[in-house]
């Protein structure tokens, strides 16, 4: 059983940036694909960011390109999400969440069985 838990987030103004940080226990990390997902109020969870086991494949939406870095310390079973040049429609809770790795790639939040409470990220304009 994996415990997933998220840090880092807060209030920024628009340009800012913000590092998160999940914290995975209870399970080999090495073992596990991982992701951000994000949702706003009065809107669907939306994935942000997926990595792989290996920390070698990621997928980013495009909202996100460019802006934000996904990167995983294997030394630390610790995820993180840099997010630069946030805009005030990133505002979200961010979550982190985590499944057993497979042969296929993840497509959806119903893929990922671990998930964390989530952590706030206000950004203002």
């Amino acid at each position: 059983q994996v415990q997933l838990v998220e840090s880092g987030g807060g209030l920024v103004q628009a340009g800012g940036s913000l590092r998160l940080s999940c914290v995975a226990s209870g399970g080999t990390f090495s073992r596990y694909d991982m992701a951000w997902f994000r949702q706003a109020p009065g809107k669907e969870r939306e994935v942000v960011t997926t990595i792989r086991w290996t920390g070698g494949n990621t997928v980013y939406a495009d909202s996100v390109k460019g802006r934000f870095t996904i990167s995983r310390d294997y030394t630390k079973n610790t995820m993180y999400l840099q997010m630069n040049s946030l805009k005030p429609e990133d505002t979200a809770v961010y979550y982190c969440a985590a499944r057993l790795s497979t042969v296929s790639w993840p497509s959806s939040s119903s893929d990922y069985g671990y998930w964390g409470r989530g952590t706030q990220v206000t950004v203002s304009s």
